[in-house]
């Protein structure tokens, strides 16, 4: 199977991708991820308000598979979460990276988005190059 790797985001190791958007930031996990997962059943978020922080666990996202932590790549409040896939996790696969977001940050430094991966050094750990 090929994967897409927008080239105007930036991603982790463990799969989260994270899209500037000016101040703000809009974050969710890779089409690759939801693939090695398999068919997603729960999705946990923190509340509109709350503080994500680079680094740090920001919710989990279960499947038939395993439970997942979700790392922010970013430190910032988030000012938006997708409510409709709370109510349907496993729509995450249909558009990991349009409709399938997971939060919007208000970032506190768009510099810190520097550290983590290109689409290019992102494909090539995935697919093992």
């Amino acid at each position: 199977m090929s994967f897409e790797y927008p080239q105007d985001f930036r991603y982790l190791d463990t799969h989260e991708y994270v899209r500037l958007d000016g101040e703000i930031a809009t974050i969710g996990i890779t089409e690759f991820a939801v693939d090695q997962m398999g068919d997603v059943v729960f999705l946990e978020l923190p509340e509109i308000g709350d503080l994500v922080t680079k680094g740090e666990t920001f919710g989990t996202i279960e499947s038939v598979k395993a439970v997942e932590d979700l790392s922010s790549p970013i430190t910032g409040t988030v000012i938006e979460r997708n409510e409709a896939l709370i109510e349907s996790p496993e729509e995450v696969a249909d558009d990991p990276y349009g409709e399938g977001w997971f939060l919007k940050v208000r970032i506190n430094d768009p510099d810190e988005v520097l550290d983590a991966l290109t689409a290019d050094e992102y494909r090539a750990q995935v697919e093992g190059e």
